[in-house]
């Protein structure tokens, strides 16, 4: 190969790869609108954010892929646990994470901080990223659901219950969180159909419920799996 070739393959090699930089680069910026929600920003979900620097929350939980590994990522907090589940967790970590080997400090957020912190985080997870973090993937879960079946022999509807995050509310056996009831023994009070309907959207059973709807979390499948597990446990 001659210098003047190589010059040329240089040359043109820089410049391509510049002009699909500036046009990535463009692209992007012409979508920051639509993928960030940014006509839903409002003043409440800025107090959120300003709550969340305050008091540090970066430290430990990582957020849009950003933060400390300590403790769970919150891009998807509101879709994993709903409102009621932050609310309890930031009141009481001492309750809430009891059986946690990673416990959670006491900040002492009065509810108007709790409020626009829950505005911040609804906010975050309707941002467009492109189906982040992996663990709330639905993609990520269904896989992780037929391994477990397959590999550790446990039931579908097992599996669901894991893969789903229920254990961050709900124990068996004593493993698992403590915001929701234990669930031991829940087949003996209620029918398969009627834990099914309770998961789907609880409010309609119990206008009081603090548990979240799961209409848009759980396939009709694993809807029906979950419930056939959970009616097992007398």
């Amino acid at each position: 190969m001659t210098k003047k070739t190589a010059f040329w393959i240089f040359l043109l090699g820089t410049l391509s790869s510049a002009a699909l930089f500036l046009w990535a680069t463009y692209d992007t910026h012409r979508q920051v609108a639509a993928l960030s929600n940014a006509d839903k920003l409002s003043d409440q979900v800025v107090a959120g954010k300003r709550t969340f620097e305050k008091y540090n929350c970066n430290d430990c939980h990582t957020i849009l892929g950003f933060g400390g590994y300590y403790a769970p990522d919150l891009t998807k907090v509101v879709q994993r646990v709903g409102e009621e589940g932050i609310r309890y967790r930031v009141k009481s970590p001492e309750k809430a994470f009891a059986n946690s080997p990673r416990k959670m400090p006491q900040q002492n957020l009065s509810d108007a901080e709790i409020t626009d912190l829950i505005a911040f985080f609804r906010w975050v997870g309707e941002v467009n990223n492109n189906d982040w973090p992996p663990q709330d993937s639905r993609k990520r879960i269904s896989r992780g659901e037929q391994r477990m079946v397959a590999s550790v022999g446990v039931s579908p509807g097992a599996a669901v219950f894991q893969t789903k995050g229920c254990m961050n509310c709900h124990s068996l056996h004593g493993t698992g969180g403590t915001f929701g009831p234990a669930l031991d023994q829940i087949g003996a009070g209620m029918s398969a159909e009627e834990i099914g309907k309770y998961v789907r959207n609880p409010k309609d059973v119990n206008p009081k419920a603090l548990m979240p709807s799961q209409k848009d979390n759980l396939s009709q499948r694993e809807l029906e799996e979950v419930a056939k597990f959970l009616a097992n446990l007398k």
